[in-house]
């Protein structure tokens, strides 16, 4: 009976998402206040019922219902509990519901929250998202229904992909999805604007918390993937290059361009066609991610679809949505003043540039990630574009745009002095220089590009320091003065530094890697090998039975001059049934660096083999994304993120109204 609730609060979902995305549309036309009024309630409602469905797949999960085909092909009874709510979107169905749960949510908060903007284009809006609401439900409904029953239910299930059994799973897809379906609400006002008119500064303070809420969210997602990669699947890499993992990477960087051009838009009234244009760019990737993920052209552990019915259904629905909006930026977008103007040297020719530099390093990923695939489906040639393409091309455009973020935040707003700005920051790139010659000395016979990335890691968080202390700390002022500069400087300034800093703790954590050490060896209980600066003993090889799994582990000391300072236990786990093997990692972290130990296969003379790295200040990667989405959320706690604009902001139009 539950299941069958849930499934009837989707079926209702979907008729009132076409009410919402019709009804307040039509009055926004007609300028009727009632029509208009009906997209807040049905957001609201939308978003319960919704919720409903959701709840009743992941109860059926929970009580091993495997009556159902989706508990069935992806749960089990001995599973534990945590995997089998995580396991309601292990799979391609589940993960449909939670994209649009979460889609629904946004929408709510949008209705709840969005009081104090123009009717017009809140109904706008929210009729965009009733859109988006109402044909990914319908999507799930024809194709992808997580409620399909069983006739007779089976005893037990199959259980899930012992790769998925992680808590991964419990916090990736759900920080990705807030990330992805967030610029759904970024999208919706581009639409609503273009439809409506209203492309103002008030449009950008009224977007910019959405969009700077996905960023946020995208960014911990991205960084929770990388990390569970790292640690799963025992090749010690947190980045390969994946086209799914590309997918995530190119909606991020324009995001990152859509937040930086609004804060342009919202602060001189400029970069407006810019600005609408990222704002459709940044979903129209989220969707194609879903396509690549869903849709199984991709073989990969991400890719839960197989099935040419849905990716006909995905392909139709990225041609409604970005053919569909990209029509109507060209049809509205050149009748759109151009508004402030500013000189090149200045922060808004900073921002500019930074644009050009992420939408640039965001194609070289998006033709590396397709290209591959539109070569297989024209020729059935199959080619790999790994990291020796993205070095070439991702590589000179982020080391461009990195050398150069220092100095936006220092220049002045409309016309700021470049020589001014760099003596400031000479300090910054002297110590990064000084730094950068040290490692070289030190390290004759190692990789140049790694010094060079930690002289730019330096300079970034030096730089971003630097252009706080010029804020805060005046010469010849009290200690009191300078903790009062500090209290009153706007969060969004401190956001904005923390979110820079975290960008180059990330780099150095990147540049670190390359002076890691591996070892391939084949051990027995009792042999110890050198590890950079420790020694790793393999004490003991001992089996032993988990809730649904039988492993394999080892037990690992690990040493510092004799000392012990650690121990670790990899494990390889047989799950009986998938009659699949998994490797568990031992990681332990030393300072910022790790030793990585990762068992391979048994051989028959009792020796297995091991894989050991140890990787000098690789926590920096995750810790620099963790400071970053800090520095967003301070900056969205700045009360300027939720007053209003001014009267002349909110009432300026910069397309001709319709006759009446």
């Amino acid at each position: 009976m539950v299941v069958e609730a849930g499934h009837f609060a989707l079926v209702l979902a979907l008729a009132l998402a076409l009410v919402q995305a019709v009804v307040p549309f039509w009055g926004a036309q007609t300028g009727d206040g009632q029509l208009m009024s009906v997209a807040r309630p049905a957001a609201l409602v939308i978003f319960g019922l919704v919720a409903v469905a959701f709840a009743a797949l992941m109860y059926a999960h929970v009580v091993s219902d495997f009556s159902l085909v989706n508990v069935f092909e992806n749960s089990h009874s001995a599973k534990p509990l945590v995997y089998k709510i995580s396991g309601v979107w292990g799979n391609h169905e589940g993960s449909m519901i939670l994209w649009v749960f979460i889609l629904a949510l946004f929408g709510a908060l949008v209705a709840l929250f969005g009081r104090g903007m123009p009717d017009q284009l809140r109904a706008n809006a929210l009729a965009a998202q009733g859109f988006l609401a109402a044909t990914f439900i319908l999507f799930i409904l024809l194709t992808s229904n997580p409620f399909a029953r069983l006739v007779p239910a089976p005893i037990e299930g199959r259980d899930l992909n012992p790769i998925l059994q992680d808590p991964g799973l419990a916090i990736h897809p759900p920080l990705l999805y807030l990330g992805y379906v967030g610029f759904s609400i970024a999208f919706s006002f581009a639409v609503a604007a273009l439809v409506d008119g209203r492309i103002d500064a008030a449009w950008a303070r009224w977007v910019r918390p959405w969009v700077l809420t996905a960023w946020i969210f995208l960014t911990l997602g991205i960084a929770m993937g990388s990390y569970w990669a790292y640690y799963t699947l025992g090749w010690g890499g947190f980045w390969f290059w994946d086209p799914v993992e590309n997918a995530s990477l190119m909606p991020w960087l324009a995001g990152t361009a859509l937040l930086h051009s609004a804060t342009v838009m919202e602060k001189r009234d400029a970069l407006k066609v810019w600005t609408i244009f990222l704002a459709i760019l940044a979903f129209s990737l989220s969707l194609l991610g879903t396509f690549l993920v869903r849709s199984g052209v991709l073989t990969s552990v991400h890719a839960f679809a197989s099935d040419p019915t849905r990716g006909i259904f995905i392909l139709a629905i990225l041609v409604l949505f970005i053919g569909g909006s990209l029509t109507l930026y060209a049809w509205r977008g050149p009748r759109l003043k151009p508004g402030g103007i500013f000189a090149p040297v200045s922060r808004e020719g900073a921002l500019v540039l930074n644009n050009l530099l992420l939408t640039t390093a965001c194609l070289t990923v998006f033709v590396g990630t397709l290209y591959p695939l539109a070569l297989e489906a024209l020729t059935k040639d199959k080619i790999s574009v790994g990291p020796p393409f993205y070095a070439l091309t991702f590589g000179p455009v982020a080391l461009v745009l990195l050398c150069a973020l220092p100095f936006g935040p220092s220049l002045a707003w409309k016309r700021g002095e470049l020589l001014g700005v760099a003596q400031r920051l000479s300090v910054a790139a002297a110590a990064a220089l000084a730094i950068a010659l040290l490692i070289v000395s030190l390290r004759r016979h190692g990789p140049i590009l790694a010094p060079l990335g930690v002289g730019v890691a330096v300079f970034i968080i030096l730089g971003s320091l630097i252009d706080i202390g010029g804020r805060v700390v005046k010469r010849g002022a009290s200690l009191s003065v300078t903790w009062s500069r500090a209290i009153g400087l706007p969060r969004s300034i401190w956001g904005t530094a923390a979110a820079h800093v975290g960008l180059g703790v990330t780099v150095l954590g990147l540049a670190a890697t390359v002076w890691g050490v591996e070892l391939i060896v084949t051990a027995r209980a009792g042999n110890t090998f050198d590890l950079g600066p420790y020694q790793v003993t393999i004490a003991d090889v001992a089996s032993r039975e988990g809730p649904n799994y039988r492993e394999t582990y080892a037990e690992a000391i690990v040493r510092s001059g004799g000392v012990i300072v650690a121990h670790v236990e990899p494990a390889k786990r047989f799950f009986s049934s998938r009659q699949t093997s998994t490797t568990q990692a031992g990681i332990v972290t030393l300072g910022l660096g790790q030793v990585y130990i990762s068992l391979g296969d048994a051989n028959a003379d009792g020796t297995m083999a091991v894989r050991l790295y140890w990787k000098p200040l690789v926590t920096l990667i995750w810790i620099g994304a963790m400071i970053m989405a800090f520095g967003g959320a301070l900056s969205l706690s700045d009360r300027r993120m939720r007053i209003g604009v001014a009267r002349r902001a909110v009432t300026a139009r910069q397309l001709p109204q319709p006759a009446e």
